[in-house]
């Protein structure tokens, strides 16, 4: 292991932000189409809304394209509850298809309406549902894609347009009502789901799925699995039989590894930006469908297996995955405290590289931390939505390590004290960079930011 730092970079003093990173921000950026900016330092202060929505800078505006509760314009019934995850595809004559996930469990207050040959489960209120946006932002359609699943959390899109959308439990069928197990990944289609239909992948794995990110040059798809409790989650990659094999291809199974990085039993023990690890090994997961034991929990041989607390966001750049470990919390189990890290496994090299660090080593609860989703702008630097304590914002950071507020959503305290808002997920930019989209949790609330990127 090699191992560099630097200086704390942080914008919180100027922005109020209370968010710091560290690192050689350059391993995020190597090699993508941002790499030719430095990416924006930052837009100005935050200007209250006063609609009490969704507080952006100077010169940006928002649309409210969905609420949950709202009518479906497909007609199937409410928009559901818990706006996650979410990805925006390209269509014709200007117009943008976003695929975007509902993450209710067996307590969800609105549920995704169950569609003819769209559902898995007629007992899973989870799923996801598609709209189509004109180029002036305006919902053209609204309907549901896939139905019957169950907490659906992340996913991630396919080089050949599609949406993989990942369940985040290992319910069993005879639990919470269940009539099928639970714990898999699902295709999407983003404008005809009956072309995927409501089938489970199930040689992806059945473990608390978070996201996907796919290898564009050979197919290879890597997964987060989302644990709070030890044995904590794993970091898989799945080689499959037809890889790049285009909608449905990934029904034919294939091969599930889970990543050991010698030496290091949990990531959460690595503390340096930059710190670099080569020959990372891949071991084959015993029991893919955890028939009898989650898949974390079963026996990966000499030299065990490395875990990690909540691994969340995934996604491919600059010929690399990158994923999120949202937290890590020594009094839950974990060998170290973190307030979010952002890992970097090179495939060529067999390399794997803590890229970015959140948060002060000193405070966990200030805001900015427990980074989640997170996206690649298409002018340079990062998306981050926040899912931690007190306000939620929308970071961006900078190839600098300049850190800004995008967008910050409203803290309305109701009779009971709760926060009317919940964390900012699922953002996504439209194919051709001009617009952000954003899913606030809950109330489940879908926006468009337009503005001078």
């Amino acid at each position: 292991m090699s191992a560099t730092r630097r200086q704390f970079l942080s914008a919180a003093s100027a922005l109020g932000a209370g968010i710091a990173f560290t690192g050689t921000l350059s391993e995020v950026f190597a090699g993508t189409a941002a790499a030719q900016s430095l990416g924006h330092t930052g837009y100005g202060p935050l200007v209250p809304d006063p609609n009490g929505l969704l507080d952006l800078p100077k010169g940006f505006r928002y649309t409210v394209l969905s609420r949950e509760g709202d009518r479906l314009r497909s007609g199937e019934g409410p928009v559901p509850s818990h706006h996650d995850g979410m990805a925006a595809f390209a269509g014709r004559a200007g117009r943008t298809h976003l695929v975007r996930n509902h993450e209710n469990g067996a307590t969800a207050r609105i549920p995704v309406p169950a569609v003819s040959g769209l559902t898995y489960d007629p007992a899973g209120k989870g799923g996801c549902t598609a709209l189509t946006l004109d180029r002036h932002q305006r919902v053209l359609s609204e309907r549901v894609a896939i139905a019957g699943t169950a907490v659906n959390c992340a996913g991630g899109p396919t080089p050949w347009g599609t949406w993989l959308t990942c369940e985040e439990t290992e319910d069993r069928a005879g639990t919470n009502g269940y009539t099928k197990d639970h714990g898999f990944v699902f295709e999407v289609h983003p404008t005809d789901p009956h072309r995927t239909g409501a089938v489970p992948l199930t040689a992806l794995g059945r473990f608390q799925h978070e996201a996907v990110a796919i290898d564009p040059r050979d197919g290879v798809l890597y997964e987060t699995e989302d644990a709070f409790q030890k044995p904590f989650g794993l970091f898989y990659r799945f080689l499959p039989h037809r890889p790049l094999g285009g909608v449905g291809s990934l029904r034919a199974g294939g091969r599930l590894q889970a990543m050991r990085v010698p030496g290091v039993a949990d990531l959460s023990a690595v503390r340096e930006t930059g710190a670099r690890f080569d020959g990372i090994e891949w071991v084959d997961v015993p029991d893919p469908l955890a028939a009898v034991t989650p898949t974390r929990f079963q026996d990966y041989g000499p030299g065990g297996i490395t875990h990690a607390q909540k691994l969340e966001g995934c996604y491919w750049g600059g010929g690399g995955v990158y994923f999120v470990s949202s937290f890590a919390r020594g009094a839950d189990g974990s060998a170290a405290d973190h307030y979010g890290q952002v890992w970097r496994y090179d495939p060529a090299h067999r390399r794997l590289t803590l890229a970015v660090v959140f948060g002060p080593d000193t405070d966990v609860r200030l805001p900015g931390e427990s980074p989640d989703n997170i996206c690649l702008a298409p002018g340079g630097g990062l998306m981050v939505c926040e899912d931690g304590n007190g306000a939620q914002h929308v970071f961006g950071l900078t190839r600098r390590g300049e850190v800004y507020a995008l967008a910050r959503g409203r803290q309305n305290i109701g009779t009971d004290q709760r926060p009317e808002w919940g964390e900012f997920a699922g953002v996504t930019f439209a194919p051709d960079g001009a617009t952000m989209y954003v899913n606030c949790y809950t109330p489940g609330t879908t926006f468009a930011v337009t503005g001078p990127w």
